[in-house]
C-alpha cells in the first residue's frame, strides 16, 4: 500500500489512536502540519501554473485530516486548500476525533454532508475503519490517478442540512413563516413559546416543550429547565395557566423531561423512541459549538402513534433556527441590560432614569399621582477620593450602591 499524508495543526497533535490504526495495517503516513499555509499554498499554486512538479516520488494514496467537534471553519478550509494545491489527485478524507466527557457534550460535530460540501470524499468515523476505507481507495487507482469508488457507506446523518424533500407546500410555508417570526422575538421566552406555537401546527403532539439548561452551574451539575410548554389545544389559556404566569410557576416541574430528552442533551443527537407507552421525539438545539438545551414532543394515549421520519427531519431542520433565536436573544437582553446600567455601582444609568422619569410622569398624570425624584450626595466625596485614593473611592460608591438598593421598593429604580 502506498502512503498517506496526515495533516494536522499547528496546535493539535494527531490523536493516538488514529496513528495505531495506521501502524497496525502498516501504512507508512507522513505527518504534514498546517503552519504559514497561506504562503505554502500561493506558492504551490504558481509552480502549478508555471509547469513546476515535485518530483521526490509517487503521490500520496490519500491525505488524512483530523476533524474535531467544534472544529473551526477557516482551519478546515486552510486544509483543503492545502491538500488540493500540493496533493490534486489525492482524494481527501475525513476522520473524526472521538472525544469524551465534558468536550463531546458541549460541542457540535459537522454532519457528513457539510464535510462533503467542503470538499472531503471520504468521512472515517472511527479509525479503526480507514484501514478499510484506504485499500477500498487504492483497489479504484486507475493510471495513477486514485478516484474514489461510487458507494462509501458513512453513517447516517442525524442532523440534515436542508428540509427534508418531501414536505408539503402548506408545511414547507408554515416552516418559512415560523422561521420568520423568530426574529421578531425581544426574549427566549417569546423566542421559546413563538416556535412552539410554530411547530404545534406542523406536527401534531399531545404536548411540545423546549428545556434549557440552567446557567447557575457548570455544564456538569446544571439542570434542563422548561422555558416554554404548549400542549394539544392550548389556544387559549384557563385561569390556572394565567396564574401559573403571573406567579412565574412553569408549567413543568424540574426533572420532567424525559430520557430521550436527557440523551438529546447530553450530545447523544436526535432521539426517537417509545418511553412509558408515550411517543417521544428530542432534538438538540445547538447554537455555534454548545448545546443550549433540547426541544421534546409526546405523543400519548390509546390513539398515539410514532413520529414519522419526515417529522424528525423536519424537526432537525428547524431545530438550528429556533437554537440561534434562544441565543441571540439573550445577546439582546444582555446588550440592553449593558446599555441601561452603570458599569462601576451596577446601578441603572442616566439613560434608563430619562426614560423611567417619562414613564413615571406620564402615569401620575393620567391617574392623578404624584411621582418622587430624590437626588443624593455623598459629602466630603473628593477628600475620600484625594486621600485614599480612587480605588478606595469606587469600592465607597459600590457599598453605597447595595446600602440604598437594600433599603428600596420593587416599583423604585436607583441610578447613578
Amino acid at each position: 500500500m502506498s502512503h498517506v499524508i496526515l495533516l494536522t495543526d499547528a496546535h493539535e497533535a494527531p490523536a493516538y489512536e488514529l496513528i495505531e490504526a495506521l501502524r497496525a495495517a502498516g501504512v507508512k503516513t507522513l505527518i504534514e502540519g498546517l503552519r504559514e499555509v497561506e504562503v505554502e499554498v500561493a506558492l504551490a499554486k504558481q509552480q502549478k501554473r508555471e509547469g513546476v512538479h515535485d518530483a521526490e516520488g509517487p503521490p500520496p494514496l490519500a491525505v488524512l485530516y483530523e476533524v474535531v467537534p467544534g472544529a473551526d471553519m477557516v482551519e478546515l478550509h486552510t486544509a483543503i486548500d492545502h491538500a488540493k494545491a500540493f496533493w490534486p489527485g489525492a482524494p481527501l478524507v475525513a476522520c473524526r476525533r472521538q472525544t469524551n466527557g465534558y468536550q463531546s457534550h458541549n460541542l457540535r460535530s459537522l454532519d457528513g454532508g457539510t464535510l462533503k460540501r467542503l470538499g472531503f470524499a471520504a468521512i472515517a468515523d472511527k479509525s479503526a475503519q480507514l484501514p478499510a476505507l484506504l485499500r477500498e481507495i487504492e483497489g479504484h487507482g486507475n493510471s495513477g490517478e486514485l478516484r474514489l469508488p461510487e458507494l462509501i457507506h458513512e453513517p447516517v446523518e442525524t442532523t440534515p442540512s436542508s428540509l427534508p424533500p418531501k414536505i408539503k407546500f402548506t408545511h414547507l410555508r408554515a416552516a418559512f413563516e415560523l422561521v420568520c417570526s423568530l426574529h421578531f422575538s425581544g426574549d427566549q421566552s417569546g423566542a421559546a413559546n413563538t416556535a412552539l406555537a410554530g411547530l404545534a401546527d406542523l406536527i401534531k403532539a399531545d404536548r411540545w416543550a423546549i428545556y434549557l439548561f440552567s446557567e447557575s452551574k457548570g455544564f456538569e451539575g446544571s439542570t434542563l429547565e422548561a422555558i416554554a410548554v404548549r400542549k394539544a389545544g392550548q389556544e387559549h389559556r384557563t385561569e390556572d395557566d394565567w396564574g401559573r404566569l403571573l406567579n412565574a410557576e412553569p408549567d413543568l416541574p424540574i426533572g420532567s423531561e424525559t430520557k430521550a430528552a436527557k440523551r438529546a442533551a447530553a450530545g447523544m443527537g436526535t432521539i426517537k423512541r417509545k418511553e412509558r407507552g408515550q411517543f417521544v421525539v428530542a432534538v438538540p438545539l445547538i447554537c455555534g459549538e454548545r448545546i443550549l438545551g433540547v426541544i421534546e414532543g409526546i405523543r400519548e394515549g390509546a390513539a398515539a402513534y410514532a413520529f414519522k421520519k419526515t417529522d424528525v427531519a423536519l424537526l432537525d431542520s428547524l431545530a438550528l433556527p429556533i437554537a440561534s433565536a434562544l441565543a441571540n436573544a439573550v445577546r439582546i437582553a444582555e446588550a440592553e441590560r449593558l446599555s441601561q446600567t452603570d458599569d462601576l455601582t451596577k446601578l441603572h444609568n442616566a439613560r434608563y432614569l430619562r426614560q423611567f422619569l417619562l414613564n413615571e410622569i406620564r402615569r401620575a398624570r393620567r391617574y392623578g399621582t404624584s411621582v418622587a425624584a430624590l437626588f443624593l450626595d455623598l459629602d466630603d466625596f473628593k477628600q475620600i477620593n484625594d486621600e485614599y485614593g480612587h480605588l478606595v473611592g469606587s469600592h465607597v460608591l459600590m457599598e453605597m450602591a447595595a446600602v440604598i438598593l437594600s433599603s428600596i421598593r420593587d416599583t423604585d429604580a436607583v441610578a447613578r
